[in-house]
Order: structure tokens, then sequence, then C-alpha cells
């Protein structure tokens, strides 16, 4: 039992900082590409030692894993920068919650890889979604920063239900830590031939913001993240980590005064609402 509740202390943890990782699109005064990209490179160092600290294996079992690896490492790089983009476009309310249609979309991919058919249920949930995120857009407009924030949100989310996708056929073997190891290092690799602002150029304030990101912001929430899947079902971790757009959007009016507007708050139900009740479906089948 006290191993039940201290499993949801963390997984609460994890889902909080993940939500507060939205943040830093605004606090930090960088590019979304990179944020991603020092971000990355702290979170990779922090994986490795943490993997160090607990005795946990670096490398992979197999050679054909690091393609695997590879592969994922590109797809959750260019979800990050979108992910960074549409936070600074948007705003944090409405581009966290643009990003979380990823479980929706989810379920459109996945007859891809388990070659299984859509359900009625499915597309009563995406329909659900579109008009979420049509009460989200101003105007039909990509000159409006909103708007192409949004649809920036959107394709974040298609990427991450992508990356989810394609770890869950080909890299379930490994644990979180590992994993976003190897993701982290590929990510900033493809993307550090772009960066804007060269690491001595760098603020002191952005440097303390960065390591903060890096470390607090994503390497300790995907391991918390993991350990709490020890002692919960997947029903119950998938449902709570649908709490992340009200964390991230609570501390966005906490921390910088953002207030989304009441068309931002009733698109947003309805988005995480369908994203909860495809969560809940797809984890109660497994269970």
């Amino acid at each position: 039992m006290r191993s039940e509740q201290s499993a949801l202390i963390q997984l609460h943890t994890a889902v909080l900082l993940f939500g507060g990782t939205a943040l830093f699109s605004k606090l930090i005064g960088l590019s979304a590409l990179d944020i991603t990209v020092y971000r990355t490179a702290i979170a990779f160092i922090a994986l490795v030692c943490l993997l160090k600290f607990q005795g946990k294996a670096i490398a992979l079992n197999h050679k054909k894993d690091y393609g695997i690896a590879i592969i994922l490492g590109i797809v959750v790089g260019l979800h990050w920068v979108t992910y960074f983009a549409g936070m600074q476009l948007a705003g944090i309310a409405t581009g966290i919650i643009a990003f979380f249609t990823y479980p929706v979309i989810t379920v459109f991919l996945e007859p891809f890889f388990n070659k299984q058919k859509l359900k009625s249920k499915d597309i009563i949930s995406a329909i659900t979604v579109l008009f979420g995120i049509y009460l989200l857009v101003p105007e039909a407009s990509l000159g409006n920063d909103v708007t192409l924030g949004i649809i920036t949100g959107v394709f974040s989310g298609l990427l991450f239900a992508l990356r989810n996708l394609l770890q869950k056929q080909y890299f379930s073997s490994y644990g979180g830590p590992q994993t976003m190891l190897y993701q982290t290092i590929v990510a900033c690799l493809m993307l550090c031939a772009f960066v804007d602002v060269g690491p001595t150029d760098l603020p002191e304030q952005d440097i303390w913001l960065l390591l903060l990101a890096g470390i607090i912001f994503t390497a300790a929430p995907h391991a918390l993240f993991a350990s709490s899947l020890r002692f919960l079902s997947a029903t119950t971790a998938g449902l709570i980590s649908c709490l992340q757009p009200l964390y991230g959007t609570v501390l966005a009016f906490m921390l910088l005064s953002e207030q989304p507007n009441m068309m931002t708050l009733i698109g947003g139900l309805l988005v995480v609402s369908a994203a909860c009740f495809e969560t809940w479906s797809i984890t109660r089948k497994k269970a």
C-alpha cells in the first residue's frame, strides 16, 4: 500500500514537471531550436550520471537497436522544437492543449502498426478534438501567431504520438532513462549545427534556466515516471498524465500571469476530455 502511495506521488510529480516544461519556452530568451539543443545536452549528461549511479547498463542489447534509437531521436528532436515553438507562438495554455491532441492522433496512427480497425467512438473523439481546436483558433490565417502556434502544437503532438508508437513497437525492452538517454543525444547532435546562440554567448540567467529544464524538468520526470509504473497500472498512469495541460496552465497563470479566455478553457476541456477517454479506453484493453 505504501509503495503504491509513493508511486502515485512520483507519478504526479513527474506529470507536474512535464507540464512545467512548457514554461521554459517563455522564460528562456532563446529560439525553440536553441532551447531544445541545450536542454537535450544537459538531460543527456544527467541521464548518464543517473544510470551510472543506479548501476544500470548504458549500452544497448543489439546493434540494430542503435538504428532504432537514431530514428526515435530524430522524431523526438523535431517534436521538442515544435513543442517549444508552439508555446512561444500561441501561449502556454493554448499550445499545451494543441499538443495534447496526441492521444487521439495515436488512435488514428495505431492501425498502421497493429492492423486494427477504427471504431465509431474513435471517430467521435476525433470530432470532439477538432471542435475543441476550432474553438482555440482566433482566425483562419497563418499570419496569426496563435493560429500558427496551434498548428505547430498539433504537429508536435503528431510527432510525439509517432515516437510513442515506434518506441512501443521496437524499443519497449528498455527502461525510461536508458531510452531517453539515446533520444536526447541524437536530438542534440541532429540540431546543434543550427544553433543561433553559442555556449559562450549564453546569458547567465538562461544557463541556469537551461540546467533547470534539462535536469529537473527532463531527466527527473522521466526517471520518476518509469519508476512509478512498477507499482501502478497503465490506466492510472495514462489518466493522471492527462492532468499535464491543467498543471501547465495553472503554472503559467501563477508564474507568467497568462490567463486563458473562456473559449480556450472550453476548447481545452473538450480536447483533454477526449484525450482522457481515449487513454482510458486504450489502457483498459491492455489491463
